[in-house]
């Protein structure tokens, strides 16, 4: 008999793997306690921008003509719990209010809900990010507040989404993970993944807490990274040298690559600043604080870089903002999404109206996410109305709308020809032949 899943949580990455089950021919139900977010998704629409997968929600979702019908939504643990014979737990691990710690009471809440209702053989299945060690603590409560025992059994299946990427990623991932205590979990994750594997995907089966820090690690090493090449940022400026020729030298060496070694404003998101926080505390719950002390310089680079472009800016404004008018073109923490979380973006442009200049942002998507979070900006319906009498522009979110600017169209509009590129991906010669002051950080000015 064909396998039925539950997906448990509805939001990013909820959301995107109960799509892409249902793309794999399994029938699916979504849970989450939002009627409101399950209403939208039963309509057929996403509550959040990420690319293709509207598109996958409509080829599946029950009600829909041509749909195939095998996904439906549900805001019942009991209906989900009696439905599925997999059930995958992806709801999201914030950062702690206070604390650099990771805050699992929505994990405590999805395995609270469901076990109760678990009165037959099941398996559980954690996707969430969660410190080392969550894992064997929820399998012991599992089997403790199920019915059924030890028949439900709980694995850890780390997700390693980008943003932007979600749909690909979990259609054709990079590699499998599975944490297990043995049982049927192995057998039956190859079965929910069997497409994937018989396409080559690496499937690795490793115990719990490998699992859970395959995740942890991962964006650790590759928010270093990144904060490695913004410290030579730093060093470029201090020294009068280009970061940018500098990065390009490093990644012809095939040892480090070049990816995520693209300087700029840094890192932001629901992922890498929390997480790599929340590694640290439990570094420290461990006695083993002083194995990851290097990501507290890590977290310090990526801030940094945003008090940077903000004195950069006042650089430009002769040394103050007052009575500025600031253009902003970006506010997602990066391009292809709507997700405004610790944006270094909106970071920058609050930190600039603090400080008394007029800030005008314009974004491609994150428009009415913006608007929520920060209501007391200025926002503009696009990057030339965004310009329109500024003093500054700054680009700060790498959309390809705006690599595809005219820079002769948007000086027409601007008080004055002053370009600060925070993500360094601009063509500076083109920018400054067409009349304006290009900047860029860890560039020669």
């Amino acid at each position: 008999m064909t396998l039925r899943i539950s997906v448990i949580g509805t939001g990013y990455l909820g959301a995107t793997h109960a799509a892409a089950m249902a793309e794999f021919g399994f029938e699916v139900l979504g849970l989450d306690i939002d009627p409101e977010k399950i209403a939208t998704l039963t309509a057929g629409q996403v509550p959040m921008y990420e690319p293709g997968l509207s598109e996958l929600l409509l080829k599946h979702v029950a009600g829909h003509e041509g749909s195939t019908g095998r996904l439906r939504f549900t805001t019942s643990a009991q209906e989900a719990a009696e439905f599925g014979d997999v059930h995958f737990v992806c709801v999201n691990t914030p950062q702690r209010k206070g604390e650099f710690a990771a805050d699992m009471s929505y994990v405590d809440a999805a395995i609270d809900s469901l076990a109760p209702h678990l009165t037959r053989p099941v398996l559980v299945v954690g996707k969430s990010t969660v410190p080392v060690g969550s894992a064997g603590r929820l399998a012991e409560r599992l089997a403790a507040l199920a019915p059924v025992g030890e028949g439900a059994e709980l694995a850890w299946n780390p997700e390693f989404l980008r943003e932007g990427f979600a749909v690909q990623d979990t259609l054709r991932p990079d590699r499998i993970v599975i944490g297990a205590r043995g049982g049927r979990a192995e057998e039956l994750l190859r079965e929910v993944y069997a497409e994937p594997i018989a396409a080559g995907v690496p499937f690795l089966v490793t115990d719990y807490a490998t699992a859970e820090l395959v995740k942890t690690a991962a964006n650790s090493f590759l928010a270093t990274k990144i904060s490695f090449i913004n410290a030579m940022a730093e060093v470029c400026e201090a020294a009068g040298a280009d970061v940018t020729q500098l990065s390009a030298a490093l990644a012809l060496d095939d040892r480090i690559g070049g990816k995520f070694l693209n300087s700029g404003l840094g890192f932001g998101g629901g992922c890498l600043p929390k997480d790599i926080r929340a590694f640290m505390a439990r570094a420290g719950e461990l006695g083993a604080d002083q194995a990851l002390t290097f990501l507290r310089e890590v977290d310090s680079i990526n801030m940094r870089r945003r008090s940077r472009m903000v004195e950069l800016a006042r650089e430009q404004c002769a040394g103050g903002f007052l009575g500025r008018r600031i253009a902003v073109l970006g506010a997602a923490f990066k391009p292809n999404s709507d997700d405004i979380r610790d944006s270094p973006a909106l970071n920058v442009a609050a930190q600039i109206q603090l400080q008394g200049a007029q800030v005008t942002v314009y974004d491609p998507k994150a428009m009415d996410n913006a608007r929520k979070m920060f209501p007391g900006l200025t926002y503009a319906d696009s990057a030339l109305e965004a310009a329109e009498g500024a003093h500054v522009v700054l680009h700060l979110t790498e959309w390809q709308e705006f690599r595809a600017l005219d820079p002769a169209e948007l000086g027409a509009v601007v008080a004055e020809r002053r370009l600060l590129d925070g993500r360094n991906v601009l063509d500076a010669d083109a920018w400054r032949a067409a009349g304006w002051t290009y900047r860029a950080l860890g560039r020669p000015s």
